[in-house]
């Protein structure tokens, strides 16, 4: 880690003209690409003991897991931990909002590309069809193991959208239309799968999961949930993680640096400090902590007023300024 000097400015904003002897730093490890083989990992995520014991109580259950909290508490990156340390494959995610539909999840039919194809003499349904994420989600498994889903802010949906998902996620299948009416001699179609170049067989139209997914879905609380729906959920509630979480997720997210972080870990503490101190007058994300530790890393100084105000500002309204 950086001694505390302030580095050059990698932007002047004077109109010079570019210079390629000058490089650009490194991204925080967590927005570094990774090769393909290793997608599935994610950066660290630490939770409480009693956090870890409700999402076990899911998985054993195989329900749905609502999780709530603040933004930034990390409820979406929960499911992505949950996948990469279970090795439940990629992460099929339905980021839901006002517009959001069942079907849009399920699947979709190009209608037009299919009649097109008819006029050409030809007819293959199937290639027509694409499973959305819980679609997918249903219909497929990762090297013998259930597939993760998260249905990301359903807080966001519209009114009828928790209801509707009771049956699907309840009885692991869900028919197409378009497919169920074809002849008996086209009972079976093979139809694409989001997120690889996969196919899988539906019979007669519907389809039907082999292994129920374990489903992660996150709520900031913007309103209440159906009673039938909240029934059919485990539901867990994320804190803001203390002063002592925090330094172990600070810690972990620069694990590749520790011996650099811990030569300036009195500033990082300070850092911390002032984090939490900001976080109850207006709401912080842990990101925005973590940001300001790699600038500190990176020998600028966070703590000066117009960075503090940029990086570590309230997410909600209100909040000091």
């Amino acid at each position: 880690m950086n001694s505390g000097r302030p580095k050059e400015r990698l932007f002047r904003g004077g109109g010079g003209t570019y210079d390629d002897s000058v490089p650009l730093p490194q991204p925080p490890p967590w927005r570094r690409p990774r090769p393909e083989e290793e997608t599935c990992r994610r950066r660290p995520y630490l939770i409480g003991g009693k956090q870890v014991e409700v999402v076990n109580a899911a998985l054993r259950l195989r329900r749905p897991l609502l999780v709530t909290g603040d933004p930034g508490t990390g409820k979406s990156s929960l499911a992505h931990a949950v996948a990469a340390e279970l090795g439940l494959g990629p992460v099929l995610v339905w980021p839901v909002n006002t517009r959001a539909t069942l079907t849009d999840a399920l699947y979709r039919y190009d209608a037009i590309g299919r009649l097109r194809e008819r006029q050409d003499g030809t007819d293959d349904i199937g290639s027509f069809v694409r499973l959305g994420p819980l679609g997918t989600a249903l219909a497929t498994r990762h090297k013998g193991r259930p597939r993760l889903l998260l249905i990301d802010e359903l807080d966001k949906s519209d009114l009828d959208l928790p209801n509707d998902l009771l049956f699907v996620l309840e009885e692991g299948e869900f028919t197409i239309p378009e497919l169920a009416r074809l002849p008996e001699e086209q009972a079976e179609v093979a139809v694409h799968v989001q997120g690889s170049q996969e196919k899988v067989r539906v019979q007669q139209g519907t389809v039907r999961c082999q292994d129920f997914p374990f489903v992660v879905i996150t709520s900031n609380g913007e309103r209440e949930f159906p009673a039938a729906f909240l029934r059919r959920c485990i539901r867990l509630e994320l804190p803001k993680p203390g002063r002592a979480q925090l330094e172990g997720i600070v810690r972990a997210h620069f694990a590749e640096d520790i011996h650099e972080l811990e030569t300036q870990w009195a500033r990082v503490q300070d850092l911390i400090k002032a984090f939490t101190d900001r976080r109850e007058l207006g709401g912080l994300a842990t990101d925005q902590l973590l940001h300001a530790v790699h600038l500190l890393q990176q020998g600028v100084q966070p703590e000066a007023e117009h960075l503090r105000e940029a990086v570590l500002r309230e997410l909600r309204s209100g909040g000091a300024r």
